[in-house]
């Protein structure tokens, strides 16, 4: 049996000491609308192929699906630390950091935008999810002084942004720019014009790219990959709504610092 096919960062795969991933949807057990490497143990799909996905994903890394730190994710700004695998727990937040081999750092999306760091002098690595909810309320900021706090230097940080879901793909309102504005003067800027004057498109990771800088972390990517245009490679929750598919599997993104 083959690993499961990855996406990986330039700027992360030249830290030495860690290993990341970008996973697709390819490589799994899962069927029907969750084929076939659907991570999401909160989907409808069968308990046990999620399990099976999980040890496979996990497996990339060299570990046991108990290492793998996901959170029960909320669309929130709380960033967890981690001094030693979950296994089966899910701690509510949007983000989990760690400075110990043998974890891995985990974010689950179908839209959302994965974000992984690293810093690999002070060997802290985190693992972010970032929807529009979760970037507003500045979950991504808040990782960078998580990290910060354990020891890492912004200036030494590596960033990169995984698949999501690219500007013309994210038809929104104008009361979703609205709420943007009110939180962030230059928000504008992540907005292009729509198919008519009530409609925006919205640049997800291009506006988190932008928390990134402003956090400090200049080194950054975004690795591309339009999660609700490339349905043959990536699960999409905007998709699965248009086609009225009821759910939709979830791909991981992770990282963890080698032992």
């Amino acid at each position: 049996m083959s690993a499961p096919p990855t996406l990986t960062s330039p700027l992360l795969s030249a830290v030495p000491g860690l290993r990341h991933a970008f996973f697709t949807r390819h490589g799994g057990v899962s069927k029907g609308i969750y084929a076939s490497l659907n991570l999401g143990r909160g989907s409808r799909d069968d308990p046990a192929a999620v399990a099976e996905n999980r040890r496979r994903a996990a497996a990339v890394f060299g570990l046991g699906p108990e290492a793998l730190n996901i959170c029960y994710q909320i669309h929130s700004a709380r960033v967890l630390t981690a001094d030693g695998p979950w296994g089966d727990a899910r701690p509510r937040g949007d983000g989990v950091a760690t400075d110990r081999p043998g974890v891995i750092c985990g974010a689950l999306a179908a839209d959302c935008a994965p974000v992984l760091i690293a810093d690999g002098h002070a060997r802290i690595v985190a693992a972010v999810h970032a929807g529009w909810r979760g970037a507003l309320a500045g979950v991504v900021p808040e990782a960078i002084r998580t990290l910060s706090a354990m020891g890492a230097d912004p200036a030494r940080m590596l960033a990169a942004v995984g698949p999501c879901i690219a500007q013309a793909s994210y038809e929104v309102g104008l009361d979703f720019l609205q709420r943007f504005e009110n939180t962030s003067p230059d928000a504008g800027r992540f907005f292009a014009a729509g198919a008519d004057p009530e409609k925006r498109q919205f640049d997800l990771p291009g506006f988190v790219l932008s928390q990134l800088r402003a956090a400090g972390v200049t080194r950054c990517e975004w690795v591309g990959h339009d999660t609700r245009a490339e349905a043959d490679s990536f699960f999409s929750n905007r998709r699965a709504v248009i086609r009225g598919e009821g759910d939709y599997g979830r791909l991981l993104s992770a990282i963890a610092l080698d032992g």
